[in-house]
C-alpha cells in the first residue's frame, strides 16, 4: 500500500488536536495525541520535541490571535491597552490551555518576537530598562486573569440565605451584565495610571512617562 496523499500528521494536526485534548480534559500527553491521529507515539517525535515542543506549538497557536500591529498605535498606552485587549481576546478563546503556557518557559521564535516589539515599544516610550519586563508581567497577570474569568460561570457566588450576607446579595444583584469585561477595563486602567507615572529617563509629550516635581507619581497623559 503506497502512502497517503495528505501526511497522517504533521505539526499543524498535532497542535489542533493538542488544543482539544486541552479543552476537553485539562492537559495531554503525547500518546494521547498519537491515539486521536491514528499513528504510533514514536511518529510524533519526528515532527516535535516531546511534550515541550507541543506546548510552544500551542502557545504559537494561540498567540498567533494576539494582533501584534497594536504596538504601532500611538500613543504608547493606547498600544499596550489594545494590546492587553488582543491578548486577551486570544487566551480567553483557550482558557485551560493558560496554566500550562504561564508555567514553561517561553520558546517559541514567533512568540519570542512579539515580545521583542512589546519591549521595543516601551523603551521608546521611555521606561526604563529596569522596569520593562516587570511592567510586562504585569500586564500579562492581569490580562490571563481576567481570561480565565471569561470562562467561570457567569454566578461565582453562591448564597444559600441572603439574610446571611445582604451587601453581598445586594453588590451581585446590582452588578453590571458585562462584569468581567467591566472588572478588566478596571482594572486595565488603574495599570495603565500607575506606568504613566513611573518614573523613566523623559517623555515624549505623546503620553509617555517621566519623572515629576518632587519624586512624586501623577498622571502625564489621558486615558485612550
Amino acid at each position: 500500500m503506497g502512502r497517503p496523499r495528505t501526511p497522517l500528521i504533521d505539526r499543524e494536526r498535532i497542535t489542533t488536536t493538542a488544543l482539544q485534548l486541552v479543552s476537553a480534559q485539562g492537559d495531554f500527553s503525547v500518546p494521547q495525541i498519537a491515539r486521536a491521529l491514528g499513528v504510533q507515539t514514536g511518529s510524533l517525535y519526528h515532527h516535535v520535541d516531546g511534550r515541550s515542543g507541543v506546548v510552544e506549538l500551542m502557545r504559537e497557536r494561540v498567540c498567533d490571535a494576539i494582533d501584534g500591529g497594536t504596538l504601532d498605535l500611538e500613543p504608547w498606552d493606547a498600544a499596550m491597552a489594545a494590546w492587553a485587549r488582543s491578548y486577551r481576546s486570544a487566551f480567553a478563546a483557550h482558557p485551560r490551555v493558560i496554566p500550562m503556557l504561564m508555567t514553561s518557559p517561553v520558546r517559541a521564535p514567533k512568540v519570542l518576537a512579539q515580545y521583542e516589539r512589546a519591549v521595543g515599544r516601551l523603551l521608546a516610550a521611555g521606561f526604563a530598562n529596569a522596569d520593562v519586563m516587570t511592567v510586562i508581567v504585569a500586564l500579562e497577570n492581569l490580562v490571563l486573569g481576567s481570561a480565565l474569568d471569561l470562562a467561570a460561570p457567569r454566578t461565582m457566588w453562591e448564597l444559600p440565605d441572603e439574610t446571611t450576607t445582604p451587601r453581598l446579595a445586594e453588590a451581585l444583584t446590582a452588578a453590571a451584565a458585562d462584569r468581567a469585561n467591566a472588572a478588566f477595563e478596571l482594572a486595565l486602567e488603574a495599570f495603565l495610571t500607575h506606568c504613566r507615572g513611573m518614573p523613566t529617563g523623559h517623555a515624549d509629550g505623546r503620553g509617555a512617562p517621566g519623572p515629576v516635581a518632587g519624586g512624586r507619581r501623577g498622571r502625564h497623559a489621558q486615558a485612550p
